[in-house]
This record gives C-alpha cells, sequence and structure tokens, in this order.
C-alpha cells in the first residue's frame, strides 16, 4: 500500500469512527441488557396443566379482554413462541400505535387471565426503544440506520489498516516497553480484528434491522394487495366469522406451522375485509421466517397462503443473528461478552487514541509556536 493510500484509508476509518462511535456505544450499552431480555423481563406464572391438546375459546378471551376495556378494539393477537400463551392488545382504533396498546395475557389451554406486566414500559421497554429509534420513531431509526453504516465504513477500514500497521508485529504482540498510546494502539488493532466478523455481523444485521418500517410497507403495498385483489373479501359491516373459526381454518390448511399473529380486519397488517395469520415453522430457521395467510373475514376461509419476499426473509433471518437469541443461553454469554469486549476495548480505546493523538499534536504545535517566537526575539 502507497503512503497516499494509507492516509487515505487512515482518514476514512478516523472520521466515520468519530462521527459514529458515541451512537455505537449507545447501542452497546442497551443492546447488553437486550441480549437478556427473555430471562430480566418477569414471565407471568402459568399453571401446570396436563396437555390434552384442547385450546380455550379465543373469542371468550376476546370478549373478557374487551369488557375491561370499553369502547375499545381487538387489533391482533400474539403467540408466544415458548409459552403457552396468548396476548391479546386493546387500543383505541385498529390502526393506533403499538407503544398505545393495552395487553391482556390468557393462558391458551384454560382461557384463565393471567397476571403480566405490560410490555410497553418498564426498563426492558426503555432499552429497546433507544436500541430501535432514540424515542424518535420512523426518523430515528434511520438515523440509527446511518450510523449503523457508517460503522461498518470503519470496520472495512479498520481491516484494511490492520496489515500496513501489524506487519512487523507477531499476531497478539503488545508493546508493553513502549508508550500507552502504543499499548493501547496494539491492543485496540489485536481485539478489533479478532472481533471483526462478529462485529461486522452485528453491525450489518443492526442495518438491516432499521429497514423493517420500509420493509412492511412493501410488503403492504405490494404482496399483501395483490393477495386481496385476487382475492376479495365478502365482509359487509360488523359481520364476522369467529376467530376460533379462524384459527381453525388456518391450522387446517397450513399444517406443520404455527400461528404467532392474528391480525383483524382493518389493521395495518390486514385488510378491512380479511384477516391475515402469520406462521412460523418449527426448526430454527423456519421459527423465523413468517408466511402469511389470508383469510375472508365473513366466512372465515383462507383464501391465500404464500411465502414472504426475499427482502422480508431476509429481515426476519437478521433478527437473531443480531441479538444472539436463536442459540440459547451458552450463546448469549458470548454475545454478552463480545459486546463487553467492544464497549471496553474498540469503541473506548478508539476514544482515547484519537484524543491521546490530538493532544500530542496540539502540544507539539504549541512548542513550535514558543520556539518560533524565542527564535523572532
Amino acid at each position: 500500500m502507497t503512503a497516499r493510500r494509507l492516509r487515505w484509508w487512515s482518514w476514512i476509518h478516523k472520521w466515520s469512527s468519530l462521527v459514529c462511535t458515541i451512537f455505537a456505544l449507545l447501542l452497546c450499552l442497551t443492546g447488553l441488557p437486550l441480549i437478556f431480555h427473555e430471562e430480566l423481563e418477569p414471565n407471568p406464572a402459568i399453571d401446570k396443566v396436563a396437555e390434552s391438546g384442547i385450546r380455550a375459546s379465543v373469542d371468550t378471551m376476546i370478549a373478557e379482554a374487551l369488557a375491561e376495556r370499553p369502547g375499545e378494539v381487538v387489533p391482533y393477537l400474539f403467540y408466544d413462541r415458548e409459552k403457552p400463551i396468548v396476548k391479546i392488545p386493546t387500543a383505541v382504533s385498529m390502526t393506533s400505535a403499538p407503544d398505545t396498546f393495552f395487553y391482556k395475557v390468557f393462558d391458551v389451554r384454560t382461557g384463565k387471565a393471567l397476571s403480566a406486566d405490560q410490555p410497553n414500559e418498564g426498563f426492558i421497554y426503555v432499552m429497546l426503544r433507544l436500541h430501535a429509534d432514540l424515542f424518535a420513531g420512523i426518523k430515528g431509526t434511520l438515523f440509527l440506520g446511518g450510523m449503523g453504516l457508517l460503522l461498518t465504513v470503519s470496520i472495512l477500514s479498520g481491516m484494511v489498516l490492520y496489515g500496513p500497521f501489524a506487519r512487523r508485529l507477531r499476531f497478539g504482540e503488545i508493546r508493553k516497553r513502549h508508550s500507552n498510546r502504543l499499548r493501547w494502539l496494539d491492543l485496540h488493532n489485536l481485539l478489533g480484528i479478532i472481533t471483526l466478523a462478529w462485529f461486522g455481523i452485528v453491525t450489518l444485521t443492526g442495518v438491516i434491522n432499521t429497514l423493517a418500517a420500509p420493509i412492511e410497507l412493501m410488503w403492504q403495498s405490494n404482496q399483501l394487495l395483490d393477495m386481496a385483489t385476487q382475492n376479495r373479501g365478502q365482509a359487509q359491516g360488523d359481520r364476522k366469522a369467529p376467530v376460533d373459526l379462524v384459527l381453525a381454518n388456518v391450522r387446517a390448511a397450513v399444517p406443520g406451522m404455527t400461528v404467532t399473529t392474528l391480525a383483524f380486519p382493518g389493521s395495518p397488517f390486514s385488510t378491512p375485509t380479511h384477516y391475515a395469520a402469520f406462521l412460523t415453522g418449527d426448526a430454527p430457521l423456519t421459527s423465523r421466517i413468517l408466511k402469511p395467510a389470508l383469510i375472508d373475514a365473513a366466512s372465515g376461509e383462507v383464501v391465500a397462503v404464500r411465502d414472504m419476499p426475499w427482502y422480508a426473509t431476509a429481515l426476519f433471518v437478521s433478527q437473531p443473528l443480531h441479538f444472539g437469541d436463536y442459540g440459547g443461553l451458552p450463546l448469549k454469554i458470548i454475545w454478552a461478552v463480545l459486546d463487553i469486549v467492544t464497549i471496553i476495548i474498540i469503541l473506548i480505546s478508539g476514544l482515547y487514541l484519537w484524543l491521546a493523538r490530538w493532544r500530542t499534536r496540539r502540544t507539539a504545535a504549541a512548542d513550535m509556536r514558543a520556539a518560533s517566537t524565542g527564535f523572532a526575539r
């Protein structure tokens, strides 16, 4: 590498890192508790019941949830992947923002209401909002996506610079007899190259996750609209099929898959004349990929089942890679250790190296001014 190219890559690495470092620190700090969100969030107490395969009436659960919130509506049903529970949110309207939902949790086997905290409040919720959008909605999400792209540039430029700077050192060598700045530089380079693959994957998948809202809009305006246009619903007025019938028909039409979400007619993820069910498989990979089914709201019959487009599948696959929650507690611990290493060594040491170099240059400039003043006298 020529000296000119080396200076160019150094400039890119320095400024791409400096611009995004504070936000990268914020994301790493807020992401740490999110890795263990399942362990940190209080879980509703579930009674031990002999498995019989019988499910309680969802329509009865919905009626109970609405009885507590007069004048509100139910836009969705959310089934837990691991536990036999269903979360039934109520809202002022079918298009209300999710952070305004009030959730009622039920045991799907007995229909018993469970005591549970609201998921849109508490420590984990604050960490999630800071990590996802800085409490600024879609603008905050896209801003963090831009910072993620800068961080990607920083990682790639650091990888390019590692070779020229480390070619005279043995791998893992720390020059302990030299200045503090050189020791920190060697440690920064070493741990940076060790965590390169992990940091790159987490950063790239994080950028993909910031595109969730645009991806959802693309799916709604393309595939959902196409499915609805080819299978126009027959619902008129308030006449709708029972939810129990809808769920039974969906499970019969798509065997071997589990309903995770049911969107009611009029919600953003359905149409005014259709229910929309989202199903997942049982394998580690298919459990993260959604398959949508459209159900006629009047008859309860399944009218269309399709695979999600590739860009939506990329989003679903990237989510577990980002948080490391697909391999159980051992993988979460590995993710947490790498996150802490990134916080302490990569990001903080990068700031230290920049400040140390800036102070050195400032001191040298002051010395030169003092020397020139003395010479002039």
